[in-house]
C-alpha cells in the first residue's frame, strides 16, 4: 500500500462478509514460490482487550467533558480531542460518539475567521491553528465532507501565506519568525492537506525541511527549538523525525540518528505529552523492533495500576499539568490507538 493513501475503504467498509454462503475447499499448502510474504513485523503491535478498555473509558471521559459549544477549550484542545475520537473510528454522526465528533467539527467550522484562522473566544495561536487544521483534514479524508473541505482550504491557505523567509512559522499568523514546534505543526496540517488533494507547493515543504534541518544538532543527532538555541531535546527531536517522514524523507540518515538520540536520552518531563505525541507517530513510521519496544513501554506506562483515573482520564500533575486532563487524555488515546490505523495521517 502506498504511503499516505486514503484509508476510507478500510475505515467505513470492512470486508466482513468474505466467504459467506460458499463451501470452502480443503486448504492446500501453496508452492514455496507462491507463498505470500510474511506479515510485516509491525503487525505484532496490536490493541489488546486491556488497551481497548482503557481507550473506551477515556473516550467516555472526553465525551462527558465536552463543552456546550462543542469544544474542549481552545482550538488546539478541540483538535486533539477530535483526533482521539477519529483514531478509533468515531466520525461525525457515525459510531458511538458520532454526535460528539459532529459537535466538535461544527465548532471549529463556526469559529473560523474570515482569513481562515482557527481560533476561538478562549484564545489561540498558530500552534492551535495547526492542530485544528490537521483535525479537519482528517475529517475530510475520512468523510469527504465538502463543507469541511472549504473551511480546511481557507485554514491551509493561511498557513501557506504565513511561512517566513527561513521556511518556518511562529505563534502569530504573520511571516515574522519561526521555531521548530510551531513549524512542525503547520507541516503536519500541510501533509494532511496534500492527502485530501489541496494544493501545497513543493517549495513550501522543501523550505520547511531546510529550516527544520537548521535546528538539528549534528553532534548528537537531536533537534533544537531554534537554529541557534542551546541543547537538543527529546520532544523536539521526535517532532523533527516526524516531519522528515511526513515530507517523504523516509530513508534519511537524520531519522536513524534521531531515533538513536530518542532512545539514548529518554523522556522530557517538561514536554512529556507533547514529545510522545510526535514520538509515537515517528517511531510507528520507523517500525520494526524500534516501534515494538516503544509501544510496549508506553502501553505499560499508561496502563500501570492507578495511572488512568477511575473516571477515565489521564492527568499527571508532574508532566505538563498546565494543559489539563483533556490534553493528556487525548494524547494518551492517540498513542494507544495507532495500531488501529484509522487516521489517514498515521498510515504507512
Amino acid at each position: 500500500m502506498k504511503r499516505w493513501a486514503s484509508f476510507l475503504a478500510v475505515v467505513l467498509f470492512p470486508a466482513c462478509l468474505a466467504g459467506v454462503g460458499i463451501t470452502a475447499l480443503p486448504a492446500q499448502e501453496p508452492p514455496e514460490a507462491d507463498k505470500p510474504p510474511p506479515a510485516p513485523f509491525d503487525d505484532r503491535v496490536t490493541i489488546d482487550p486491556e488497551v481497548q478498555a482503557a481507550i473506551d473509558k477515556a473516550l467516555r471521559f472526553l465525551a462527558r467533558v465536552q463543552l456546550s459549544d462543542g469544544s474542549w477549550g481552545n482550538t488546539a484542545m478541540t483538535g486533539f480531542a477530535l483526533l482521539a475520537f477519529m483514531a478509533n473510528g468515531h466520525l461525525p454522526n457515525q459510531g458511538e460518539h458520532g454526535k460528539v465528533v459532529s459537535a466538535g467539527v461544527r465548532h471549529l467550522i463556526t469559529q473560523t475567521r474570515e482569513d481562515g484562522y482557527l481560533i476561538n473566544a478562549r484564545g489561540g495561536n498558530m500552534y492551535c491553528h495547526g492542530i485544528a487544521a490537521l483535525a479537519l483534514t482528517q475529517v475530510v479524508s475520512m468523510t469527504g465532507d465538502e463543507d469541511v473541505r472549504k473551511v480546511t482550504k481557507k485554514a491551509i491557505d493561511l498557513i501557506l501565506k504565513t511561512q517566513n523567509y527561513e521556511g518556518g512559522w511562529r505563534y502569530d499568523p504573520s511571516p515574522t519568525g519561526a521555531d521548530i514546534s510551531v513549524t512542525i505543526m503547520q507541516v503536519m496540517a500541510l501533509r494532511g492537506a496534500k492527502d485530501i488533494g489541496l494544493h501545497v507547493p513543493d517549495k513550501v515543504l522543501e523550505n520547511s525541511i531546510k529550516y527544520i534541518n537548521r535546528c538539528r544538532d549534528a553532534r548528537t543527532g537531536g533537534y533544537r527549538y531554534m537554529p541557534y538555541s542551546a541543547g537538543a531535546g527529546f520532544a523536539r527531536t521526535a517532532a523533527g523525525i516526524c516531519v522528515l517522514q511526513l515530507c517523504g524523507k523516509y530513508d534519511a540518515e537524520e531519522i536513524q540518528q534521531g531515533v538513536r538520540f530518542l532512545e539514548r536520552v529518554g523522556d522530557d518531563r517538561a514536554h512529556f505529552w507533547y514529545g510522545h505525541y510526535y514520538a509515537a507517530h515517528a517511531l510507528n513510521q520507523v517500525g520494526g523492533e524500534v516501534w515494538e519496544r516503544y509501544y510496549k513501554r508506553m502501553r505499560d506506562f499508561l496502563l500501570a495500576p492507578g495511572y488512568q483515573r477511575p473516571t477515565g482520564e489521564w492527568y499527571d500533575p508532574r508532566r505538563e499539568p498546565q494543559y489539563g486532563p483533556v490534553y493528556q487524555t487525548s494524547i494518551a488515546v492517540l498513542i494507544l490507538s495507532i495500531p488501529a490505523h484509522y487516521l489517514p495521517i498515521y498510515q504507512k
